[in-house]
């Protein structure tokens, strides 16, 4: 990076990645937070959840980043809970703190960014709201025969968006047009020139105001979705390598799910043992998973198993497919499991209006 970022204000600035589910958020901001580093700047994360045990969080750990997480309800239903996680990451004097919305949430500016602004501006730097889109999901969420639900969720955060980020630019030969910025956590590409404009420029957070959100219709298109957190912790009798237990869980889940007709929006696996850790994650039924993490990792006998699986489908179903492919590799202990839907969206502020904030420099 030819100009390094530098912090000029105690207050840290918070920045706000929204996005589908299996957009790639969390690998953006562990991205952005190991290219800030290399500037001498201090990155934190907030992860949120519907639900405990993330995936998310425990791979942000693995990365060496400092992570608060918010659990139980979106950052709206939660905005003390986010502005407490903020301030208890505050303490340790972190330049910029990432913070990644539920994956199904819109609304965003309303509810997260305007109280922030009108409430908490002593306290924290509020960047330019990002949206990141997978482009290929992108396509299929404009088709005709898409799921009314999730493109209804879909098409709302698109329009939230102060800066809109097209994910995955390394893997993808043909990128929809509209798009401010087309973005790769394992390249690298253009992720310079995304940060400086979350940063530098000066842009205005929360510029964009949903009009007429019809909460009834956004409650039904979440509650079409599945929840499901499980993690648990194992002792094989034959030692085994992580990608060799969390690669045939994945893809016997996967299998299930489709042979019940129950669509992916996001599955991932975390299995870390102490010879490393395998990340795999599918955005879709059949799809080859993306995968971070040691594949050539020693086997080892102790593993810890974190999965998170949202799609649209039954949670009683999935539950039973989890159960029956984390159940093949032996008995686990420490179980944590959630299987639900998500409740209505009630969120603690909202502010019908934009709120004039001055401009920020990192």
């Amino acid at each position: 990076m030819e100009s390094g970022f530098e912090a000029k204000s105690k207050r840290p600035v918070l920045v706000l990645v929204g996005g589908f589910l299996g957009a790639g958020k969390t690998t953006l901001l562990l991205k952005a937070a190991e290219i800030l580093a290399r500037s001498g700047l201090r990155c934190a994360l907030i992860t949120n959840d519907q639900g405990g045990a993330l995936v998310d969080t425990e791979y942000a750990g693995v990365q060496g980043v400092d992570t608060g997480e918010v659990t139980g309800g979106c950052f709206c239903c939660c905005l003390t809970d986010l502005v407490e996680a903020a301030a208890a990451l505050a303490a340790h004097q972190p330049d910029v703190i990432f913070a990644e919305p539920v994956g199904s949430c819109i609304d965003i500016s309303a509810t997260i960014l305007q109280p922030l602004k009108a409430y908490y501006s002593n306290q924290f730097q509020l960047a330019p709201f990002t949206v990141l889109a997978d482009p290929d999901e992108f396509v299929r969420m404009q088709a005709g025969d898409a799921d009314a639900d999730l493109s209804y969720l879909y098409r709302y955060q698109l329009d939230e968006a102060d800066i809109l980020c097209f994910s995955k630019a390394d893997l993808c030969t043909a990128m929809p047009p509209g798009a401010d910025f087309h973005v790769s956590a394992h390249s690298g590409q253009q992720m310079d020139a995304w940060l400086d404009a979350v940063l530098h420029q000066g842009r205005a957070a929360g510029g964009q105001l949903l009009q007429n959100v019809d909460y009834a219709r956004y409650a039904e298109a979440e509650a079409a979705l599945g929840w499901l957190n499980w993690r648990g912790e194992i002792r094989l009798k034959k030692a085994l390598s992580p990608a060799l237990l969390a690669g045939p869980i994945l893809d016997e889940i996967d299998m299930e799910l489709t042979a019940a007709g129950i669509q992916i929006a996001h599955l991932k696996v975390l299995d870390r043992a102490s010879t490393g850790y395998v990340k795999a994650s599918v955005t879709r039924n059949g799809e080859e998973p993306g995968v971070d993490g040691d594949l050539t990792a020693s086997f080892a006998v102790d593993h810890t198993l974190t999965l998170n699986l949202r799609a649209t489908g039954d949670p009683a179903v999935m539950e039973r497919i989890v159960k029956t492919a984390t159940g093949r590799a032996g008995s686990w202990v420490n179980e944590h499991l959630q299987a639900f839907r998500p409740s209505p969206p009630k969120p603690e502020r909202r502010l019908d209006h934009i709120v004039a904030e001055s401009s920020h420099t990192a």
